[in-house]
């Protein structure tokens, strides 16, 4: 699905640069076309990228190995939890191929665009649309409820909560969050499809019904669900810091209880997507407070990971690498968050270019770049063999030179005020003076499609010509290092007994600068 994310930015991000030429391989781009390739991309790097990759992918994977469990709690739902996540994968897919092809109103679907098909001419596809969400929806609940019960119910003697590592405690908050802010907007898009099917008027004005209902249900889901995206990656990331830096993990309780805090907080900031949307001024200030409060717990997150690497034997392995520019990339993107929550700023850039740029710059090192690092981390966990670091570093350069030169640009794009629904910028005189930008993204683009190769070919070739890892290569501590690589049947050979914390290393008057977390019973 990331492939067809990307390929679809490509096709929108050409028509930006040159407006009504050809796309090489695929031909003339439509505004109707180009509406349904923006809302397809979005919905696909959110809903089927980034959350199947971060949340269940890795947790599945890693949890039950991480706390010395021998399988998750119920491996049978976890079944069910992967077949109805396929069967709404291929509703997407489906969508695209119905008469109207796929849903064109954006992907936050706010009505009244959504609720009238008239409005787009896309019947089906918004159904299908919808259909779909709720399918991947019910999956990842599936996947939560297995997560938690998993940690709480099979973890290894010895491993109590505050030894557990930072990935699953991080999965497992962003598994609550999710639970809890997702039954609104599963209640708005089945009043939604009543709208569109039925024409019951929850959110159409001409019925009595209020668009604006919609866009809070949606952001009080949308913006924890950043959160729900965010904390696997910093778990993934506190994993590997430690490792190639040989220190402890700088404040790890603290790591902790601002999670939770961050978590907490998730759920009193989502109105500030809604600054001009025409809610109560009065509303504005408690909510652009909240916004810039919740930075807090996350800055001393990634300042006490910055900490770790203090005075640390570093070395850059791939995956650091990756760690490490996941780190640098997200904090801009932090940084620029504040502009849109300061009321009187987000006024200005509220849906310009410079809300794509923030939005890229905070979810792509969360998706891609924590989840590279992942990859290069565990790979030789998942397959017995090693990544080429060489192609990783090839593989690393070009996917940060293409990032920060399709998303750079988009930032003084915005400032000038170019609007994000625009299908021909060279329709608008004053947007003509920064169309080299578009150009300059376009390119940028283009080159991180293209550094997408190598990690492919890697990836794939590996499996067979890869150097083969020991179950230990990185000498780390936490429990997936005690399994074999890859691990059988059972994750262990004998069941683990935890003895100490997870980033107990360079430990003075330790015979060696690593202290596994847990022995063979």
């Amino acid at each position: 699905m990331a492939l067809v994310g990307g390929y679809l930015a490509y096709l929108f991000r050409h028509q930006l640069a040159w407006p009504n030429e050809p796309v090489p391989g695929f031909g003339q781009v439509g505004p109707d076309q180009y509406n349904m390739f923006v809302t397809m991309h979005g919905t696909i790097m959110v809903f089927w990228v980034a959350m199947p990759i971060l949340l269940s992918g890795f947790g599945n994977f890693l949890l039950p190995l991480m706390i010395g469990a021998r399988d998750m709690a119920f491996p049978r739902l976890n079944r069910l939890s992967y077949w109805t996540f396929f069967l709404s994968t291929v509703v997407l897919i489906v969508s695209f191929f119905v008469p109207g092809g796929a849903f064109a109103g954006g992907w936050t679907i706010y009505p009244p665009l959504s609720a009238e098909p008239g409005y787009t001419g896309v019947v089906w596809g918004g159904n299908l649309w919808i259909l779909a969400v709720a399918l991947e929806f019910v999956s990842m609940l599936m996947g939560g409820i297995n997560f938690m019960t998993t940690t709480l119910s099979l973890r290894a003697k010895g491993m109590a909560l505050f030894r557990m590592p930072i990935f699953v405690w991080m999965i497992n908050v962003a598994s609550i969050l999710f639970m809890f802010s997702v039954g609104p907007l599963i209640a708005g898009a089945f009043m939604l499809l009543a709208d569109r099917t039925l024409q019951v008027g929850f959110f159409l004005p001409a019925a009595g019904g209020d668009p604006l209902l919609f866009q809070h249900l949606f952001w009080f889901f949308g913006h924890p669900e950043v959160y729900v995206l965010l904390l696997p990656a910093l778990g993934i990331i506190a994993e590997i810091l430690p490792v190639f830096s040989r220190k402890p993990l700088f404040g790890y309780r603290p790591i902790i209880y601002s999670t939770l805090i961050a978590g907490v907080l998730s759920f009193v900031v989502w109105a500030h997507h809604q600054f001009i949307s025409g809610i109560d001024p009065r509303l504005a200030m408690p909510f652009s407070i909240t916004t810039i409060l919740i930075s807090v717990p996350f800055a001393f997150s990634l300042f006490a990971y910055i900490a770790t690497l203090w005075k640390g034997s570093i070395s850059f392995s791939t995956a650091m690498l990756f760690a490490l520019g996941m780190i640098a990339e997200f904090l801009l993107g932090g940084v620029t968050g504040i502009v849109n929550g300061s009321t009187a700023a987000d006024i200005y850039v509220h849906d310009t270019y410079f809300v794509v740029a923030h939005f890229h710059y905070t979810l792509f090192p969360v998706t891609f770049l924590a989840t590279f690092a992942g990859i290069y981390y565990w790979y030789p966990k998942l397959f017995g063999r090693f990544l080429s670091e060489f192609w990783g570093k090839v593989h690393f350069t070009l996917t940060l030179i293409g990032f920060n030169l399709a998303f750079l640009p988009l930032f003084s794009v915005g400032i000038a005020g170019h609007h994000r629904r625009i299908f021909d910028p060279s329709a608008f005189e004053f947007l003509h003076r920064i169309q080299h930008l578009h150009v300059l993204a376009t390119v940028g683009l283009i080159i991180l499609l293209t550094g997408q190769i190598p990690f492919i070919l890697n990836f794939f070739l590996s499996l067979r010509r890869g150097r083969l890892a020991e179950a230990n290569p990185w000498q780390a501590n936490t429990l997936e290092w005690i399994a074999p690589s890859p691990p059988g049947h059972r994750n262990f050979e004998t069941d683990p007994v935890v003895v100490r914390g997870p980033y107990e290393y360079s430990v003075p008057g330790a015979a060696k600068d690593w202290l596994s977390q847990g022995e063979a019973s």
